[in-house]
C-alpha cells in the first residue's frame, strides 16, 4: 500500500510540474504600431474626411485617444530613439541623431522585456535610420536593431496575383503575414512584444495614385494654411492618404487575427506615428504639424475605454509605461526622463486627467545632410495643452537647409539658387534638402516670386526668429508668432523657464556643455552633400 501511495505521489508531482511548465504566461501582449510620417489630424477618428482609418478608429473609440501626443522629435531617428530609451533625444548622444551610430550603452526597453520572458520581434522599419555594428571592429555599437529582431521576409512580388499594393512606392513587405509568422513560429507560449513599423506614409509616393484609389480632391475640406490651395497640393495630400490607409489596412488584419486566435483582449495595442507629415513646414520642423502625432491605446481589461484624454504626453513616457505594465524593471537602462502614463490609462476620467503633467518636450538637431559641414538646425520645444514654445538655437541658419548646393564632383561650383534650373524646374536634391522631395515643395519653390505664393515660400524656408510662441488652440498651423506679445508674456516666460529647467535637468549639451556644438560633430553614415560656407 505504501508503494502504491509513493507512486501516486510521484505521478501527482510530475503532473503538477508538467502542468506548471505548460501553463500559459498570461501577462499582456503588446502590439506597437507606428507609421512613418503622419500628423495628428490625419485619421478619420480625428475628423479627417480624405483618409479612412478603421483600425485606428476602433482602437481610439474602444480605448484611450490622446489628443496631445508629442513626438520626441520631428524626425524619425531621434524620435524613435526617445521611444525605446524613455529619454529626450539630446540625452542619447549619437544614438539620438539621424543616421549616426547606435551605442551599446543606450539599452532599449525591448531588451528588458525579452529578458523578462517576452517574445520580441518586429517587421518593417525599426529604430532607424542608425548605423548598427558592421563587424567586431564596431565594438561599442549595438549589433541588432533596437526595436528587436526583424521578420520581414514575406514580401509582395510585383506582377504576381498576390500583389495587392495600392500604389507604386509602397514597401514590398507584407507586414501582416510577417506578424502572423512571428505568432505562429516564434512566440511560443510566451507573451509577446511586437513592433509593427510601417514604411508608409514616408516618401516617395506614386504621383496621382489617389486617382485609382477612390479619392476625390473635394474630400479635403481644408488645406493646411501654410500651403497654397490648388490641385497639385490636394493631389499630393491624397497620395499621402493612400499610404496612411495601407498602414491601417495591415493593422486591421493584425487586430482581426488576434481576435480570431483569442489574443486580442489580452493585447495592449499602441498606435502612433514617429513624426509629422512629409511636407514643407511639417516634418523636420518644431511646429505642431511636425511634432504632434496621433496616438491611441486599447486594453479593455485595465484601461477604461471610450475616452479622449487631453493631457500632453510624450514619446519619452512610453518606455516607463510599458515597463510598468509588464512589471519589468529598468535595471541596465540609463535614467529615463519620461514618466509612466499608467495613472492616466487606468483612470476613468476624460479631458485633463493629471493636471500635474502640464508640459512635454521635443527637440531637433540634424535631419538630412542640408548645410555646410553637415550642420543641423537645433531646436528645443515645450508644449502644453494650449501653447507651443520653440527655441531656435541657431536662427542664423536656414531652417529647411541651405538654398544652394555645391555641384557633385566639383570643389566649389554652385548649382542654381533654390535648386531651380534654367528651364524653371526645381530639383529637390539641390536645395532646402531638409524638406522631402515632393510636388508640394517643387510647386512652392518654382513659384516663389509670385506674390500669392511668396508667403508660403517664406513660411517653408525663410530664416526664423530665435523664439517662436504659438496659441495652438486658436492657431493650429503656427502662423502667428506671439513671442514678445505683452498679452501672453507671463505664459511665455513660464514656458521658457520650464524648458530651460528641463534642459538643465536632462543635461542637454546645448545648454550645459561642455561642448555645445557636439551634435554637429557626430558622423553621419547616410549619403552626404556639400554646401558652401555661410557668409559671415
Amino acid at each position: 500500500m505504501k508503494e502504491i501511495k509513493s507512486v501516486l505521489f510521484i505521478l501527482l508531482l510530475l503532473f503538477s510540474f508538467v502542468s506548471s511548465a505548460n501553463r500559459k504566461d498570461n501577462r499582456p501582449n503588446i502590439l506597437f504600431a507606428i507609421s512613418d510620417d503622419q500628423s495628428f489630424a490625419h485619421t478619420s477618428f480625428a475628423g479627417c474626411k480624405f483618409v479612412n482609418t478603421p483600425a485606428f478608429d476602433m482602437v481610439a473609440s474602444e480605448g484611450v485617444y490622446f489628443s496631445n501626443c508629442i513626438a520626441g522629435s520631428p524626425g524619425c531617428a531621434p524620435s524613435r530613439s526617445s521611444i525605446v530609451t524613455g529619454r529626450h533625444h539630446w540625452q542619447n548622444e549619437q544614438s539620438g541623431q539621424h543616421a549616426s551610430s547606435w551605442m551599446k550603452k543606450h539599452i532599449p526597453f525591448v531588451d528588458l522585456l525579452e529578458a523578462n520572458g517576452y517574445a520580441t520581434g518586429r517587421t518593417g522599419k525599426g529604430v532607424d535610420p542608425f548605423q548598427y555594428a558592421r563587424s567586431v571592429d564596431d565594438s561599442l555599437w549595438r549589433s541588432t536593431n533596437a526595436a528587436g529582431i526583424e521578420h520581414s521576409h514575406i514580401v509582395y512580388r510585383k506582377g504576381t496575383p498576390g500583389d495587392e499594393r495600392t500604389a507604386n512606392g509602397i514597401s514590398d513587405i507584407n507586414y501582416f503575414e510577417n506578424f502572423k509568422y512571428f505568432l505562429e513560429n516564434v512566440k511560443g507560449e510566451k507573451p509577446f512584444f511586437f513592433w509593427y513599423g510601417a514604411k508608409e506614409p514616408h516618401r516617395g509616393y506614386e504621383e496621382d495614385s489617389w486617382k485609382r484609389n477612390n479619392k476625390n480632391q473635394d474630400d479635403i475640406k481644408k488645406v493646411p494654411e501654410f500651403f497654397p490651395d490648388n490641385g497639385i497640393i490636394r493631389g499630393d495630400m491624397l497620395d499621402y492618404a493612400v499610404e496612411i490607409e495601407w498602414f491601417d489596412l495591415h493593422l486591421q488584419r493584425m487586430l482581426q487575427y488576434l481576435d480570431e486566435i483569442g489574443e486580442l483582449e489580452n493585447t495592449i495595442v499602441v498606435i502612433t506615428a514617429d513624426n509629422g507629415m512629409p511636407f514643407p513646414r511639417a516634418k523636420a520642423n518644431g511646429y505642431d504639424y511636425g511634432i504632434h502625432v496621433p496616438m491611441a491605446i486599447r486594453f479593455p481589461k485595465n484601461f477604461p475605454g471610450g475616452r479622449v484624454v487631453d493631457d500632453p504626453v510624450s514619446f519619452a513616457d512610453l518606455a516607463p509605461t510599458i515597463l510598468s505594465i509588464t512589471k519589468t524593471g529598468s535595471e541596465g537602462m540609463l535614467s529615463m526622463s519620461g514618466e509612466s502614463m499608467i495613472n492616466i490609462l487606468e483612470s476613468k476620467k476624460q479631458g485633463i486627467v493629471d493636471p500635474s503633467k502640464k508640459y512635454v518636450f521635443s527637440g531637433r538637431e540634424r535631419h538630412s545632410s542640408s548645410r555646410y559641414e553637415n550642420w543641423g538646425y537645433p531646436q528645443r520645444m515645450i508644449r502644453s495643452e494650449d501653447f507651443l514654445y520653440i527655441w531656435n538655437i541657431k536662427p542664423e541658419r536656414w531652417p529647411a537647409g541651405a538654398p544652394q548646393r555645391i555641384k557633385p564632383g566639383t570643389e566649389d561650383e554652385l548649382l542654381p539658387m533654390y535648386g531651380i534650373d534654367e528651364d524653371g524646374q526645381h530639383h529637390s536634391d539641390w536645395a532646402f534638402t531638409d524638406i522631402d522631395a515632393c510636388p508640394t515643395k517643387s510647386y512652392i519653390v518654382e513659384h516663389y516670386d509670385e506674390p500669392e505664393i511668396q508667403p508660403y515660400f517664406n513660411l517653408a524656408v525663410a530664416k526664423r526668429a530665435e523664439v517662436e510662441f504659438f496659441d495652438i488652440k486658436n492657431d493650429p498651423y503656427c502662423l502667428n508668432n506671439l513671442a514678445g506679445n505683452p498679452e501672453y508674456s507671463s505664459i511665455e516666460q513660464e514656458m521658457k523657464d520650464a524648458l530651460m529647467s528641463e534642459l538643465k535637468k536632462s543635461g542637454d549639451p546645448r545648454v550645459v556643455g561642455p561642448d555645445k556644438e557636439v551634435f554637429d560633430s557626430y558622423i553621419r553614415y547616410s549619403p552626404m552633400r556639400e554646401f558652401p560656407a555661410p557668409e559671415k
